[in-house]
């Protein structure tokens, strides 16, 4: 019966917590809220179906994989090229600004509380965490200046083992009562600190080594092989020197996930949906085990040192640690205000209580009360307001609404143009000199450059980019700079030009970074591109209206994403630049889905104009003049011919509004 009640407080936790952060991604409310609420009802003062107390020593070791994982996969996300633009300040807010927090808590706790000197310490070492696991929700899809985004994000990884490897040494204090061992514990310390972060930079490296070599670990085994590793560093470290572990899991996440392994992507994801499921889970857990007279029994003491530690030491704390930084006072002014407390924090105070208890010494439970009020109050804060506040002080970007276009000449020349027309903003990269002074005179923004380095693509401000296209005649080239912006920056939508596909299947590699393949099939790149410089090509605008009993019809207007017919397999006479539906435009890409009245925007082969035009009417495409042409024979019909004669013997001006001077016909 016992093992079973274990099994139901586990399953009620699990499920409890996906339902919370689910409603809570609905609402548009920061997750921990609800997982605390949901806790406080599922526990002690509420329904009693979790009681964390049947789970023995267990819930310290699920504590303990909890944590390894969340702290790896915070690690994971972590750019060290970022972190080096902002290093001073990163550096001072998790080493001068842990020191300052906890003294400067411990003071508060001390004064406004009257505890002891040791539990007030213990207090202000449980609190120097912020947290991976609430700020990188929080700041997600604020869309924040990337100065901004990346001190939070580093301040919330790096900062968590510290702070908890300082709540351990301060317990060991607490503990020990021994007033001559502070220098020991300060060299132990700093020997856990060092052991750590050896041991998480060869543990990621051997990892981020292995997973590199495809041949060594299965095909879908990557992912449960990765688990399988961090638990085992997380507890090899921690068995040969104790609380080193925390730190080493947190350092080899930031080493694998900075060698781009070719399985980054996939292993990114399931450690992502990892940390939700247990985060979920362990709140539930945490939160049903505080009850609510430990709260009470603070007193208005406890508000007064949230208020203390809000509105007095964490200011103080971000002005010291960025001053002589190139920070605005505006982004000072929001680091301080947001300042999260999570998972770990949560975590080691729960384990922080029990040791206490276990010594039958007092103020354990009084400890983890004003913890999670302090969690509860700074994630409310935080949560409710932080978005309202940067959009005041002016720190979000504005939307992704440029395009980026890796190639400036030929089609992608033209494609800029039909963008440029429809009001969006498009910036080029190559790294031509002749290519990029031909678009710049088109009137474009270009960066020149390797588009492939960081800086080039930061120069590109890509930050606002929500659209990225490699169009070169290089393949791996445009996979490399769609990966490179999307991975890196977060850019949602990434579109590659290939020159063939094997077995009319978009290739895995593609798949994996799910990006489109453009147009309506594979294209000669340089073919062309020596045909726009020979000014061979017209863009013309043509409209869906799909033939009756058509298999094309059937395919375009099902549910299912079919492959458009590919006009390279007919002697590249036309490529299908963009389709327009509604208001909105985007690339044709091979599975895209037509609907009767979509508008393309078509590059033609003017010496194959005609046969162009034949093999576009049998496809469903129609100029303006023709849709009420006859469907069922469409070749033979008078108003087509007509159509044709009217298309080639247009002069400039309609391919002058794209930029592009072809060639008259004589």
């Amino acid at each position: 019966m016992e093992s079973a009640h274990v099994s139901f407080t586990i399953a009620i936790a699990l499920a409890a917590g996906v339902l919370a952060q689910s409603i809570a991604k609905h609402l548009r409310l920061p997750g921990i809220v609800l997982l605390l609420a949901l806790g406080f009802g599922l526990g002690h003062d509420g329904l009693n179906w979790v009681n964390p107390q049947t789970l023995g020593d267990g819930l310290f070791g699920i504590v303990d994989f909890a944590v390894a994982i969340i702290l790896f996969e915070g690690g994971l996300n972590l750019e060290l090229n970022r972190l080096r633009h902002q290093e001073q300040s990163i550096r001072r807010l998790i080493t001068m600004g842990a020191v300052l927090t906890l003294f400067g808590a411990a003071l508060a706790v001390y004064l406004l509380l009257q505890w002891s000197w040791s539990l007030s310490l213990l207090f202000g070492s449980l609190v120097v965490v912020t947290g991976p696991t609430v700020v990188a929700p929080l700041i997600r899809d604020m869309r924040l200046r990337q100065n901004l985004k990346t001190i939070l994000e580093a301040e919330g990884v790096l900062i968590d083992p510290i702070g908890a490897i300082l709540a351990i040494l301060v317990l060991h204090l607490t503990v020990g009562a021994q007033s001559g061992v502070l220098a020991g514990e300060a060299v132990d310390f700093a020997f856990r600190l060092a052991f750590g972060f050896l041991v998480g930079g060869i543990g990621g490296f051997l990892l981020g080594s292995i997973l590199r070599i495809r041949s060594l670990v299965p095909h879908g085994f990557e992912n449960i092989f990765t688990l399988a590793a961090v638990f085992l560093l997380f507890q090899g470290s921690d068995r040969i020197i104790s609380q080193s572990g925390i730190l080493a899991v947190t350092i080899a996440g930031a080493v694998v996930g900075n060698m781009r392994t070719p399985v980054d992507r996939d292993l990114r994801e399931f450690k992502d949906q990892m940390t939700i499921l247990l985060v979920g889970m362990l709140f539930i857990l945490l939160a049903a085990d505080v009850k609510f007279e430990e709260i009470h029994s603070l007193g208005w003491g406890g508000p007064a040192v949230l208020v203390v530690l809000i509105f007095l030491i964490r200011p103080i704390n971000v002005w010291l640690s960025t001053m002589k930084s190139t920070l605005t006072w505006r982004e000072r002014f929001f680091i301080a205000w947001v300042a999260p407390r999570g998972i770990v924090a949560a975590a080691i105070a729960t384990l922080t209580a029990g040791a206490l208890n276990e010594r039958e010494m007092t103020g354990g439970s009084e400890l983890r009360a004003l913890v999670f009020l302090t969690i509860a109050g700074t994630v409310c804060l935080a949560g409710f307001t932080a978005k309202p506040l940067a959009s005041l002080l002016k720190l979000r970007l504005p939307n992704r609404d440029r395009v980026a276009i890796l190639g400036a000449e030929g089609l992608g020349l033209a494609l800029g143009v039909v963008f440029r027309d429809q009001e969006l903003n498009v910036v080029f990269l190559d790294s031509d000199p002749k290519r990029c002074h031909q678009a710049e005179e088109a009137g474009f923004t270009v960066i020149f450059g390797d588009a492939l380095q960081e800086r080039t693509l930061i120069r590109s401000q890509i930050e606002l980019v929500g659209t990225v296209i490699g169009l070169t005649s290089n393949e791996h080239l445009n996979h490399l700079f769609v990966d490179q912006a999307r991975e890196l920056f977060g850019v949602p939508q990434g579109y590659i030009a290939l020159e063939s596909l094997k077995d009319d299947k978009v290739p895995e590699h593609i798949q994996q970074l799910d990006s489109r393949v453009l147009w309506e099939g594979p294209h000669d790149v340089e073919r062309w591109a020596v045909r726009f410089r020979h000014q061979d090509v017209l863009i013309e605008q043509l409209t869906f209206i799909p033939p009756k009993n058509s298999e094309f019809t059937e395919a375009s207007q099902s549910n299912t994403q079919e492959t458009v017919p590919s006009s390279g397999k007919n002697g590249e006479r036309f490529v299908i630049l963009a389709i327009q539906r509604n208001k909105s435009i985007s690339p044709m890409y091979t599975t895209y889905t037509l609907q009767k009245k979509d508008v393309a925007f078509v590059a033609l082969y003017r010496p194959e104009l005609e046969q162009a035009l034949v093999q576009l009417h049998t496809l469903g495409w129609r100029k303006s003049t023709e849709e009420s042409i006859e469907e069922s024979a469409p070749a033979s019909s008078s108003r087509l011919q007509s159509a044709k004669k009217e298309i080639s013997q247009q002069k400039t001006e309609s391919s002058q509004d794209f930029g592009l001077n072809p060639k008259t016909d004589n």
